[in-house]
């Protein structure tokens, strides 16, 4: 059963972005985590690297894989991910409960050891993340389905994209950074209407 374009309404009588709609884990993620506000190094680090897996593939294939993503990265601590070597490469590009894309697992250490570089710069990342948060007046006053589909990037992705390349880190284009920020909460996205949107917005 439909209700607002781009929205759905669950079995349970909720209503919920269309997106999640296909499986219950990603039903879980949608209501549970996705526009939740994440000020973790370690979780942020893991999204924007499962983002930088998921270019070409559908967010829930990795999702799908995320477990299988964590014991393979040793959970995303930065610190190890940034000492793998080229043997890791090799027994990372053997595990077939990931996804095995050479440049992809390369780029995820490249960008560990560029995270390390930019926490001792900054203190946190957290705190660099969290300052391309855009202001609360540049955000539409109310979020259809129509207005969510012209902005696959915003000034604020493109700036953090920019930033980042700068400093060395890579598969981190604008349109990935726009992503990464909607499931980090520093933008709510979740539809007007969508019974988790109130939720996502009590932790901002």
């Amino acid at each position: 059963m439909t209700s607002h374009p781009g929205q759905v309404v669950g079995a349970d009588g909720l209503t919920r972005c269309f997106w999640c709609a296909a499986d219950p884990l990603y039903v879980r993620y949608h209501d549970t985590e996705w526009g939740f506000p994440v000020r973790d190094d370690r979780r942020l680090f893991e999204k924007i690297t499962l983002e930088g897996f998921q270019s070409g593939l559908s967010w829930l294939t990795i999702l799908r894989k995320r477990e299988n993503f964590r014991l393979a990265f040793d959970g995303f601590d930065i610190e190890k991910v940034a000492r793998y070597t080229p043997r890791t490469v090799e027994r990372l590009l053997k595990d077939a409960g990931i996804v095995r894309h050479r440049g992809k697992i390369e780029s995820t250490i490249n960008n560990a050891r560029r995270c390390a570089d930019l926490i001792d710069a900054e203190g946190s990342l957290a705190k660099f993340v969290w300052s391309f948060e855009p202001p609360a007046k540049s955000r539409p006053r109310k979020l259809t389905w129509d207005v969510l589909k012209t902005m696959a990037t915003t000034p604020e992705s493109v700036a953090l994209s920019k930033t980042l390349k700068k400093r060395g880190w890579t598969f981190v284009g604008p349109t990935t950074m726009y992503a990464f920020m909607q499931a980090m909460g520093l933008v709510n996205d979740h539809l007007h209407g969508c019974d988790i949107r109130p939720r996502a917005e009590l932790g901002r």
